[in-house]
């Protein structure tokens, strides 16, 4: 490494936390301000702070992937309201709303213990799904696929992980049942060494060619308005860097000719 490079990120590193450092001071006379009240109801002392910087923002900011994408798949069970669903690996804040007005059954290579009715959760390995062929009638699983073989979570790294997951999932639906599956999606497929896979609309419907797709729906990156398009097109897929693609499909009643 050069001399410069060195002090030049020295410096950059040496800003942040002068930063850091000022923006506590700052806080300092709000602080006061609050613990001079004549009759306070609650013990508050410096040793208990808690700051918070960049809070202060015009709107509330949130991970348009995960707000969105659970929104949809939240109103798809809304509509359809299946006797029993089934969900593996997608967001606890999905499973755990959700399950206030549909029965879920949660798995998860790393399990989670929730304790609400309507809400059941179990290990499993998403290449190796412990149900029968053709059993369920409603599932889920939503930005977890882009990483099966990563190694991020613990899981055994292997290239074709994703290929193997999809693969059970299309086993375990029943017919006529449905499948609500999200995705990274961009104009290129590409890793993203070790946190995801990024896929293409046309990877994803040729990899589930043999099931109707109900609808795509698709979350904009970055900045971009609107953020959530139903009914996207392939073309607006293929304009994202890393977008969100929501997939609804549904198994045929019967096997389509190959």
């Amino acid at each position: 490494m050069r001399h410069t490079d060195f002090f030049e990120r020295l410096n950059r590193y040496a800003r942040r936390v002068l930063s850091r450092y000022q923006q506590a001071f700052s806080a300092i006379p709000q602080y006061l301000a609050l613990k001079r009240v004549a009759d306070p109801r609650f013990r508050m002392r410096w040793t208990d702070r808690w700051l918070c910087f960049g809070d202060a923002t015009a709107q509330t900011g949130f991970d348009r992937h995960y707000v969105f994408h659970t929104a949809w798949a939240s109103r798809v069970l809304a509509a359809t309201r299946p006797a029993m669903h089934v969900d593996i690996s997608s967001s606890v804040f999905f499973v755990t709303m959700v399950s206030a007005f549909v029965p879920v059954r949660f798995y998860d290579y790393r399990p989670a213990q929730f304790g609400l009715s309507g809400l059941e959760s179990a290990h499993a390995d998403l290449t190796k799904l412990p149900f029968d062929d053709e059993s369920v009638e409603s599932l889920s699983c939503m930005h977890v696929v882009e990483h099966v073989g990563l190694g991020r979570y613990g899981d055994p790294l292997d290239y074709d992980g994703d290929l193997k997951a999809i693969s059970e999932l299309k086993r375990v639906v029943a017919r006529e049942g449905q499948l609500l599956f999200v995705v990274p999606m961009g104009g290129e497929p590409r890793i993203q060494f070790n946190a995801h896979r990024i896929y293409t609309y046309r990877q994803i419907v040729e990899l589930f060619s043999d099931f109707e797709l109900v609808e795509f729906s698709l979350i904009q990156d970055g900045r971009t308005e609107p953020a959530f398009v139903r009914n996207a097109t392939e073309s607006l897929a293929n304009a994202q860097g890393y977008g969100c693609g929501c997939f609804w499909f549904r198994k045929p009643a019967e096997r389509r000719p190959v």
